[in-house]
């Protein structure tokens, strides 16, 4: 054995990384909130054309009956491409991969504030270990 593997390894430098941490993971904690927001929106739309009447007005309401809310109107006004089914499926799915990605990068922005955290610092109440 040599002295230089019995040494101690060298200090971590104190201010650079737990700051970069923290920036980090207060960068996730937005994009978190952004995918959420979308997440919302394309919720929204998916909701709003499954249950939304629809089409030229007939009376006191819209010609067309939203996909949920009737029976399908066989009228040829009623031929709206977003109201058809695959469209409908590929809008869900883009609001279901929103939420996933939403979920994902909110847990991963939760873990890194976690890690940011200086070690020594102890949380409001925590009672020692040991």
């Amino acid at each position: 054995m040599t002295a230089d593997e019995t040494a101690p390894p060298a200090p971590a430098p104190t201010n650079a990384a737990p700051e970069q941490a923290q920036r980090d993971a207060r960068r996730m904690d937005s994009w978190s909130i952004a995918w959420m927001f979308l997440a919302l929106v394309v919720w929204g739309w998916f909701a709003f054309l499954m249950l939304a009447d629809y089409g030229p007005e007939y009376g006191d309401r819209a010609l067309c009956r939203g996909p949920l809310n009737g029976p399908l109107s066989e009228n040829g006004h009623c031929d709206s491409e977003l109201r058809q089914w695959p469209a409908l499926l590929g809008i869900l799915g883009l609001a279901v991969l929103a939420s996933v990605i939403a979920s994902a990068t909110m847990v991963y922005a939760k873990v890194l504030a976690r890690l940011a955290r200086p070690a020594g610092r102890d949380e409001p109440g925590a009672r020692p270990q040991g």
